[in-house]
């Protein structure tokens, strides 16, 4: 691995470069859920792994750069993965512990400065612009964190320095190790573009480079002929406007040019909080797809309370075995966090779905427009609701269910998870694992003696699909 060890402090002479007027880091880890496990399982060091759901549902969370060497990438369908690499040794995810490490390594960065905008777990902008005069330059900076990373984390990072977010994290995939069969090659670590340098960095790069650049756009693009950034810088703004859209060919436009100034956000807002299930067999059948509703919507209200947040939208989504998605919602008229409400509005959206053909592979349930109310009381229409409302499962009181609902909260917190859960997500002849027991990554293999039947429907003979 490529690993610098902290030097002594910055010289004078570094001291001496001249002052950046604006320094922004981006951070990434290198193939982070990879390198954790195998701080865990040295004896994976220099083989393929990958980690994510195990099960031929499951998709790739990461994969060490053996592994890419073969072609394997994130997000890929694990199935795919091992047609890849046959050899390779796949491990599933444990998000708790990812979660853990990350908490160390932000605290590291914000060591260097208060301003750190984490984009997921793995990587984070660093506005270094104030460090200056008692950390010295951006790029003594960069180094000097990536070597404590690398000794107090046990854990490798590249990262990009340059006048803006948009540069920098193009810079840290510039440093970023590289995948060969041979064996991975070391990156550079940290790659710098100050300033007088961003087009000369920018402009030969591949257009798929910016952000906003997907599938439709790149395909447009090269219908103009347009293959690098400086070949789009060189057309007429009108004329990249008149091919994309006002929005989209504006943005790229400006993105060519190098024009980003947007500021480290140290409290971005988030805008939705949701959870999903890919299962392992498809479900047809209406009352187990209800508990799946209820288990989701259970730990979307948790983390919604967690936060402190509330919402005003239920968002439910479906993707059917034959790979048709489609999503639905309702606006409620009062904020919520409740996971009681979260269900009861899910499982009426969901009654409106015809699932019994195709059957479904993936279950989502979410909240959007979030805020920080106070959930209000319930209306006497609410109190009066029948089977599923609010009033027949909190014994006319929305305060009680309520204060139940903390209760539920502080259990999890001390016992994990999984030691209290709706009684409405179980089935009748099997426990229902909580969402926090299972993989964000699809389901995880299983051994022959554990995969669950399947009728002539493709039901399982549990009625528990899923992990």
């Amino acid at each position: 691995m490529n690993r610098e060890r902290a030097g002594p402090p910055v010289a004078d002479a570094t001291r001496r470069e001249a002052r950046w007027e604006r320094a922004v880091l981006h951070v990434d880890m290198d193939a982070f859920y990879v390198s954790v496990e195998l701080l865990r399982r040295p004896e994976l060091v220099g083989r393929p792994v990958v980690v994510g759901g195990t099960g031929d549902r499951g998709v790739v969370a990461s994969a060490s750069y053996e592994a890419r060497a073969h072609g394997v990438r994130s997000a890929m369908p694990t199935a795919r993965a091992r047609r890849c690499c046959p050899d390779a040794v796949f491990l599933p995810g444990d998000h708790a512990r990812y979660r853990e490490v990350s908490e160390s390594v932000m605290a590291r960065f914000r060591a260097v400065t208060p301003l750190v905008e984490p984009l997921s777990l793995d990587e984070a902008f660093l506005d270094v612009t104030g460090a200056q005069q008692l950390s010295g330059p951006p790029t003594a900076i960069a180094a000097r964190l990536r070597a404590e990373v690398a000794e107090g984390e046990g854990l490798d990072c590249s990262v990009g320095v340059a006048p803006s977010k948009f540069l920098a994290k193009l810079a840290s995939e510039a440093a970023k190790p590289i995948a060969d069969r041979r064996g991975p090659r070391p990156g550079r670590g940290v790659v710098t573009v100050r300033r007088g340098e961003e087009l000369a960095f920018l402009h030969p790069l591949g257009v798929e480079a910016l952000w906003g650049v997907g599938p439709a756009t790149l395909a447009r693009l090269h219908g103009l002929g347009v293959r690098t950034v400086g070949q789009l810088a060189a057309l007429p703004e009108q004329a990249v406007v008149a091919a994309l859209g006002d929005g989209v060919g504006r943005h790229l436009w400006a993105l060519a040019h190098a024009r980003d100034d947007r500021p480290v956000e140290v409290d971005r807002p988030t805008k939705s909080i949701s959870h999903e299930e890919t299962f392992e067999v498809d479900i047809h059948d209406r009352d187990a797809l209800e508990r799946e509703v209820v288990r989701l919507a259970d730990a979307v209200g948790a983390r919604l309370r967690s936060g402190g947040l509330t919402a005003k939208t239920v968002n439910l989504k479906v993707r059917f075995g034959d790979f048709r998605s489609i999503t639905r919602s309702v606006t409620l008229s009062q904020p919520f966090d409740s996971g009681r409400v979260l269900a009861t509005e899910a499982r009426q959206l969901l009654a409106a779905v015809g699932v019994e053909g195709p059957g479904v592979r993936l279950l989502g349930v979410g909240a959007s427009g979030l805020g920080r109310d106070r959930p209000q009381q319930l209306s006497l229409e609410d109190l009066a609701g029948g089977d599923g409302s609010a009033g027949a499962a909190g014994g006319g009181d929305p305060e009680s269910w309520r204060t139940t609902e903390g209760v539920v909260d502080a259990i999890r917190e001390r016992f994990g998870v999984g030691a209290i859960r709706p009684a409405a997500a179980v089935s009748p002849d099997q426990q229902a694992g909580a969402v926090g027991d299972r993989s964000p990554w699809g389901p995880d293999r299983r051994s022959p003696d554990e995969r669950p039947s399947k009728n002539r429907r493709g039901r399982s003979s549990s009625d528990r699909p899923g992990r």
